[in-house]
């Protein structure tokens, strides 16, 4: 979306491991889209474990940056319980449920001697690790990370390389896609009310041939088809599955729609006229010093929906994007933003830089432009991940064809892709690529099929 001065990704934001395993990143290095950084070796090789660059600089809530030290002692151990989490992949009998019950009673194991045994160091450490709780939540795209399991957490792959983001934006890679599709194959703004399957439909005037999938549209437009690629976001499905399918999607595929989960993870982009941040900074992060990751968050979203905001990235490079800080905000705080006004988002977000910079004179930003995944009526949320209850086995169900009997006279009417269907790369653009192009070759499975020689 162009701004006053630049670009801003109101979706996806990064290619998350921009390596050769990433076919993002390979399609995006053919097509020439990328800046030189991004294609260095040394870049491809490093281990980001899918998080946004290191932290510049972590202000606290009492008006100043924090000690570095402390910072990076708390993220350490943050990191290391994290990856701790993957040893339970598999485990019978798992410590807790959730990612978040288990990291806070590993957590709370060493309180005693966190920040050496002084007190306010201590508690320093731990609202810093409040705050990494918090990304972890917008990484994860959920409200808490008490949501999500901890047996399958360690399904998810990281793949090597250091994020880096398209300096055209990221829409040029599906358009450089979709130039080398026939004009006119694409219909934009074409809301589908229903996908009626298991039928015999006819085009009018031609009996020759049925088709067993009619897809109807909002504006009254049917099509008639053999095969439907479905790539609706989880969000859309949870909430309209019963009647966006005719006949209802069978018992086993609702249930794993159901057990998923699905959350929503927003940016809130601040345009100033001059920065009031270093020119190499990557990150402001935000740190609210009375907020333990021991202690339940405040319920009151109207009062305090901007703490759970994990600070600011740092749209780089200025020339580009002009002087740009895109803040991350992730559940029902980031849903709850969704429905106050620009006015009320930005007068919030200068009170919240003045405070962490201890500046009350700090210029107000001059534009404010956020994401609302939850309210889009297509998508209702932003991504999914593998909630309590469920498991990876719920993402390869999600992703089955249907009719489910493959002897079906009429096979693979409804086919499954997006996110949610990858089961090792759910949450990416990289996962959703890989879905379709593995729909698309089980279509091209079938028709390579020979068919049996007519008997006489």
């Amino acid at each position: 979306l162009p701004t006053a001065s630049g670009l801003a990704e109101m979706g996806a934001h990064w290619i998350h491991g921009p390596s050769p395993g990433n076919p993002v990143f390979r399609l995006a290095t053919r097509y020439g889209l990328l800046g030189p950084e991004a294609a260095r070796e040394e870049n491809q090789r490093t281990e980001a474990g899918g998080h946004p660059p290191p932290p510049s600089v972590t202000y606290g809530s009492s008006g100043r940056a924090l000690s570095p030290q402390a910072v990076s002692e708390a993220h350490d151990l943050f990191d290391t319980l994290l990856a701790s989490v993957r040893a339970f992949r598999g485990a019978e009998e798992p410590p807790a449920p959730s990612v978040g019950q288990y990291l806070r009673a590993e957590i709370a194991r060493r309180v005693p001697a966190l920040g050496g045994g002084d007190e306010d160091a201590r508690r320093l450490r731990l609202a810093v690790l409040a705050t990494c709780l918090k990304l972890e939540c917008c990484i994860s795209g959920t409200h808490s990370m008490d949501l999500v399991a901890l047996e399958p957490f360690g399904e998810y792959v990281s793949l090597p390389g250091l994020d880096c983001t398209f300096p055209g934006g990221y829409s040029g890679l599906p358009d450089r896609m979709l130039s080398a599709l026939p004009e006119g194959a694409v219909l934009l703004n074409k809301a589908v009310r229903t996908i009626r399957w298991k039928g015999s439909f006819r085009e009018e005037g031609d009996e020759a041939r049925d088709f067993p999938v009619r897809v109807e549209c909002e504006d009254g437009d049917t099509f008639l088809a053999d095969h439907v690629i479905v790539t609706v976001p989880l969000g859309f499905l949870k909430e309209h599955h019963q009647d966006f399918f005719q006949p209802p999607l069978p018992e086993w595929k609702a249930e794993a729609i159901r057990r998923l989960g699905f959350g929503t993870n927003n940016k809130i982009f601040l345009e100033f006229e001059r920065p009031f941040w270093e020119p190499q900074q990557q990150l402001l992060e935000a740190v609210w010093e009375d907020e333990s990751p021991l202690e339940e968050p405040s319920a009151d979203l109207e009062a305090n929906w901007f703490k759970k905001l994990i600070g600011f990235v740092v749209l780089q490079p200025p020339e580009q994007h002009g002087h740009v800080l895109c803040g991350f905000i992730a559940g029902k705080e980031s849903e709850y933003m969704e429905t106050l006004s620009d006015a009320e988002v930005l007068g919030t977000m200068t009170r919240v830089l003045r405070t962490l910079t201890g500046n009350p004179r700090l210029p107000a930003p001059r534009s404010v432009l956020r994401s609302r995944w939850h309210s889009a009526p297509y998508t209702r949320g932003s991504y999914s991940y593998v909630a309590v209850g469920s498991s990876g086995d719920d993402i390869d169900v999600l992703a089955q064809p249907l009719p489910e009997d493959p002897q079906d006279p009429r096979p693979l009417q409804l086919l499954f892709a997006g996110e949610a269907t990858h089961r090792t790369f759910y949450s990416t653009t990289h996962g959703a690529l890989l879905s379709g192009w593995r729909e698309a070759e089980r279509l091209n499975q079938l028709f390579e099929t020979p068919s049996p020689a007519p008997r006489f």
